[in-house]
């Protein structure tokens, strides 16, 4: 949790992020991802000053434990003095408990995003999901939260002025917003007009062209005028020498495939899933893991 002090901006962690998506699609499967399709409303984790802080909390993790589909999961809230946003304890189960910094005792509103973060930790314990090292599982827990529906408290949490700064969440706010953008592309949702946060939106919006970006890659159709010039020269190269073309900065590589057509792989703008397809002009492409049909020219 980042209270006063600098905070991280830019995509450092986009690789962690997009492999997180990954495993959510191969853990979840496309069916069980679909099931997320409405994200938490404000009016269901809404918490003011007048509301009884421990019944609050527990309503409000309650809420995320339903959003989540943890019918048989209890959650017991308690605050305490810590150094980061929250804890939780990861047993056996059905009662898990959690530990929120002091701090939500008198910025009550942001208690929401944290319990999305600890309430996400059961979940993909159950699951049996994880990433190794604390950083990367902590990056795959912010993805899971965001892409399932709750990470825009997360990002909303985030502000930052001359005097003060607050954020929670180990993603950058660029990195939530990159999260929330491929979410809304996936169910047609505006997160946006949720933010009570003008910083939130400034980095919704960054993220949101980041995720465009991941649509506008050759060999898809969507590319531009200079990613397709460099494609086909990357191209050239590879069918010239029918070796293994890999160049450093593009997302796409070429693989002979014995005596058949030149193939190139390149990941799926929904999941990051690999897709591998041969090189012969237009070709749709539809990807195993999250469904999405794709247009290329390879």
């Amino acid at each position: 949790m980042a209270n006063g002090g600098p905070v991280q901006h830019g995509f450092p962690h986009l690789e962690t992020v997009r492999a997180s998506i990954t495993a959510l699609y191969k853990r979840l499967s496309y069916d069980t991802v679909q099931t997320f399709a409405t994200s938490v409303v404000p009016a269901d984790v809404a918490f003011c000053d007048t509301d009884d802080l421990y019944l609050g909390a527990q309503r409000v993790a309650r809420e995320l434990v339903r959003h989540y589909r943890l019918p048989d999961a209890r959650l017991i809230v308690s605050f305490r003095e810590m150094t980061h946003a929250a804890n939780v304890e990861l047993a056996a189960g059905p009662e898990y408990f959690v530990e929120l910094n002091d701090r939500f005792r008198t910025h009550r509103r942001d208690i929401g995003a944290a319990l999305a973060h600890e309430v996400m930790h059961v979940y993909l314990h159950r699951l049996g999901l994880s990433f190794p090292g604390t950083r990367d599982n902590e990056i795959l827990t912010d993805t899971a939260t965001t892409y399932l529906g709750a990470g825009w408290l997360l990002l909303d949490a985030y502000r930052e002025d001359s005097a003060s700064s607050q954020k929670l969440g180990y993603l950058t706010p660029e990195e939530f917003g990159y999260v929330l953008a491929k979410r809304a592309l996936v169910f047609a949702e505006d997160p946006s007009v949720w933010f009570t946060s003008p910083q939130a939106y400034t980095a919704y919006v960054k993220g949101l062209a980041e995720a465009r970006r991941d649509e506008q890659q050759p060999p898809l159709t969507a590319a531009g005028w200079a990613g397709r010039r460099r494609y086909a020269h990357d191209r050239r190269h590879a069918q010239g020498d029918r070796g293994a073309g890999v160049r450093p900065g593009v997302p796409y590589s070429f693989t002979p495939d014995g005596r058949g057509p030149l193939r190139v792989s390149f990941p799926c703008p929904t999941c990051q899933q690999r897709i591998r397809v041969p090189v012969r002009g237009r070709v749709r492409a539809r990807c195993g893991l999250c469904r999405t049909v794709l247009e290329c020219d390879t």
